[in-house]
């Protein structure tokens, strides 16, 4: 009898006097018939592989790698995104951590387990009927899909197994199966996403795949491919012939149209979500965007990994959330946006390089308000970053550097030089050393601390240290006594139908430069790239000649800022390398001045000295070497 274990099992001891019959299984071993022959086993089953799919979510950090509870130096925090204090540079993903199982051991686990199901669950057609069986085996094609999408992005062409390898039935040199071309697993992830949409309902309960899900993913993944074809200058060749690491440029215009393709399958199947959004009303649409991280019903939820307290839970809120808010965990302020992610949003005023204007003829423009900067702002800034004064679970938050207590007659000059890394002067400015901060008596007899509730502490490790906090995600209405670790259960949205319009825009952007004219794809793309805007309250483009690469992708990194996404697509574009060559991201740092009763905001480096750089190896990630160690006909990346 043929069985497979599901659960960790006990020593089989038949060589004691209780084991008087040699065919009777143990009560822990759970047979295939268990599983598969009613829809229950099946379920869980599904449960499990879908519990272990590789998606970067609340729990994921390349410091720290998938499912990891305790997030320190999030993601955002090697793009440029954001500044963290456990982190002062770009990081390689870290895919060996302590004793967990690696990504490569990870991803191959669970696409046995797909693979498992496929070959084991024909055998019990007679149980089901033939949409039944048709849409699990078009989940199981769906999970391996992603599966093999994690491994190639990181380390290029992988190994390729689509059924169950069994020792001793196959001989060692039978499972030691070298990699194949990155071009191929392309392929084949292309043609298992194919099956799932072909065979998947069109609805399913929400954490599984429906037929649209695989059409979204397989975008993504191809948008991938493509880009890979047009931008990737690393090559590895085998002794055969296949390119492990790289894709003929000529494929590129091959896999876009695939990504564009797969992309516009759910025009119509789902829309951006606006039901709370009102033309014209910056308060609405603000309201808008963050409500649509939060509502189960959004129309834009393609795909989710549902979280629910305590069975399955998170720390997203209690590390992230600015000092004057967080719980009794100590924690906070993990996320600090950046201005350089800030100053990518419209409504804020500008220098003629694209930099926020903080000074006019040489002085600090001074206002009443911190916010007062950005009044204008579009909508999907405020929804995505908390900006230094703005309101969050109904306080304001105080984020300032310290007190200016200089003359401020004809104005008040810079406190550094533009692109200074040094600390501010002593003279005429008050700081705070730690979170006990001594207040300044100001001249209508009240007082004010340096850095605010939620400022920049120089002793401190729970603020923010860019001037800025993270806002998405964030559960507007949780109450700071459960703003505890491993407390938070919101639920992840991997997909969305804004990042598949992005997809489609990209595609087609791409499509079009590269000669493409049999659909109007510019056109397409001004389309796409407009409606988002749309909704974000931005200011829309004025006609698709307004459309460059950088526009492009500069909407994507606004829209899906801290989802996880820029990571890998920094790297898919090759720019990483180029963006961080020895970068120091930047900040906006907040002080009063007391002789005006005003604030003025420095616009500066980041005085942590953090510098960034990315290593081009690094887009192809190293290969583990206990899996090297196994078989010898898998091949290193380059540069390790």
């Amino acid at each position: 009898m043929k069985k497979y274990s599901y659960m960790i099992l006990a020593f089989l001891l038949c060589c004691t006097a209780a084991c008087k019959k040699l065919d009777t299984l143990p009560p822990n071993i759970i047979t295939d018939q268990d599983v598969f022959a009613n829809s229950a086993g099946i379920t869980a089953y599904m449960a499990r592989m879908y519990a272990e799919l590789p998606i970067e979510d609340f729990r994921y950090s390349p410091a720290r790698g998938l499912n990891f509870f305790w997030i320190i130096a999030p993601t955002s925090a090697t793009t440029g995104e954001a500044l963290s204090r456990d982190q002062s540079n770009s990081m390689q993903e870290n895919l060996i951590f302590d004793d967990r199982p690696t990504t490569w051991s990870f991803c191959y686990k669970t696409i046995r387990d797909a693979n498992y199901l496929s070959e084991t669950l024909p055998k019990y057609a007679s149980n089901y009927t033939t949409e039944q069986i048709n849409a699990w085996l078009g989940e199981a094609r769906f999970i391996r899909a992603v599966c093999y999408f994690a491994l190639v992005k990181r380390y290029g062409g992988v190994p390729y197994v689509d059924k169950v390898l069994n020792y001793p039935e196959q001989s060692v040199d039978e499972l030691k199966i070298p990699r194949s071309s990155e071009e191929k697993i392309y392929d084949l992830i292309s043609s298992d996403f194919d099956y799932a949409y072909a065979n998947l309902p069109e609805s399913n309960q929400a954490g599984r795949a429906n037929k649209y899900a695989a059409a979204g993913f397989k975008s993504r993944a191809m948008l991938y491919a493509g880009s890979v074809a047009k931008y990737n200058q690393v090559s590895l060749v085998d002794g055969s012939g296949n390119r492990l690491c790289g894709i003929p440029a000529a494929k590129a215009v091959t896999y876009f149209k695939a990504a564009y393709d797969a992309a516009a399958l759910l025009e119509g199947r789902y829309s951006l979500y606006k039901k709370a959004w009102v033309a014209g009303d910056k308060t609405a649409q603000y309201q808008n965007y963050i409500n649509l991280f939060f509502d189960a019903s959004s129309p834009e939820n393609i795909f989710v990994r549902q979280y629910h307290y305590p069975e399955s839970v998170h720390g997203y809120d209690a590390y992230n959330v600015p000092r004057q808010l967080m719980g009794a965990n100590g924690y906070s302020s993990e996320v600090n946006p950046t201005l350089n992610f800030v100053e990518m949003f419209d409504g804020i005023p500008k220098n003629a390089d694209g930099t926020i204007k903080t000074t006019t003829n040489g002085k600090y423009d001074l206002y009443t308000n911190t916010m007062d900067l950005f009044a204008n702002a579009e909508p999907r800034l405020r929804a995505t970053v908390v900006l230094p004064g703005d309101v969050m679970k109904g306080v304001s938050i105080e984020i300032r550097r310290g007190i200016y207590t200089g003359s401020s007659v004809g104005g008040i000059s810079p406190l550094l030089p533009a692109g200074s890394t040094a600390h501010y002067p002593t003279a005429n400015i008050v700081e705070a050393a730690n979170a006990n901060q001594t207040p300044v008596k100001l001249p209508d007899g009240t007082t004010m601390n340096p850095a605010g509730l939620s400022g920049y502490f120089t002793g401190d490790g729970t603020c923010s240290v860019s001037g800025f906090a993270i806002r998405k995600y964030i559960v507007p209405d949780k109450p700071t006594s459960e703003v505890l670790e491993n407390r938070s259960d919101q639920t992840w949205i991997e997909l969305r139908y804004a990042e598949v319009m992005l997809n489609r825009a990209e595609a087609a952007f791409e499509l079009s430069s590269l000669g493409q004219g049999d659909k109007n794809y510019l056109q397409d793309a001004f389309t796409q790239i407009n409606q988002i805007r749309e909704r974000a309250g931005a200011d829309l483009l004025t006609g698709s000649g307004a459309l460059t690469v950088d526009v492009v992708r500069k909407e994507r990194k606004k829209e899906l800022g801290f989802e996880n996404k820029q990571y890998w697509d920094m790297r898919r574009w090759r720019v990483a390398d180029k963006e961080q060559n020895s970068t120091i991201y930047r900040t906006l740092m907040p002080f009063y001045s007391i002789a005006d009763g005003k604030y003025f905001l420095d616009a500066r480096l980041d005085e942590r000295n953090s510098r960034y750089t990315f290593d081009p190896r690094w887009y192809y990630e190293q290969i583990p070497d206990p899996e090297i160690q196994k078989s010898q006909n898998l091949i290193q990346n380059p540069g390790y």
